[in-house]
């Protein structure tokens, strides 16, 4: 960690607003493209982030400098978006889980890849984006948090063939959109 960092933390930490201010400004873009991820929308994407960051102007004082900061940082914010959707989650997982065999999971695990394609990183992330809730926040913590099912089912509070469900339902649905941009060879950012 640099001089710079440590003094930042140590005015934000005494609640200086420059320190704040230095803080925000070197972190947000970031920091909003993890909410991005997870939000509905760039508004949302923004409510999270400012959720965020009163969170951690308040806890920062409890980072060790064991780690990264910029680690302790993402985890805030990962866990902000998913609190500030945690009210809906109830609505947004789907109950048909037995119509899944365990089995077609662990095959689907296995077998079913995203075409590797090269699509612009602001379509990419609108097709997250557009993803059912329960979908993209499964999605999200598997993916780019890399939480195991198990740590996803806990986290939040539903069975671990739910995580996996919605998992694979999200993969479906992106592979489905992706093979639709490679058949009409529209790599546009769009």
């Amino acid at each position: 960690m640099t001089e710079a960092d440590l003094n930042i933390i140590e005015g934000c930490i005494h609640g200086k607003r420059h320190a704040q201010n230095k803080l925000f400004k070197r972190y947000a873009p970031v920091l909003l493209g993890i909410c991005m991820r997870y939000a509905r929308n760039k508004t949302e994407a923004e409510d999270i982030l400012q959720e965020g960051f009163i969170k951690i102007y308040s806890s920062i004082s409890g980072f060790r400098g064991e780690g990264s900061f910029e680690g302790w940082l993402k985890r805030i914010v990962v866990n902000t978006a998913i609190t500030h959707n945690k009210q809906f989650f109830k609505h947004y997982f789907h109950s048909d889980i037995e119509e899944i065999d365990e089995t077609q999971i662990e095959h689907e695990e296995q077998t079913e890849a995203l075409p590797l394609v090269k699509i612009p990183q602001a379509r990419l992330m609108a097709m997250i984006q557009k993803l059912p809730e329960g979908y993209r926040t499964v999605f999200n913590l598997y993916v780019f948090e890399q939480y195991t099912h198990q740590e996803i089912a806990d986290f939040m509070g539903i069975s671990v063939n739910t995580s996996k469900s919605q998992l694979m339902k999200a993969r479906r649905v992106l592979i489905k959109q992706i093979n639709q941009i490679i058949e009409n060879k529209d790599f546009s950012e769009d």
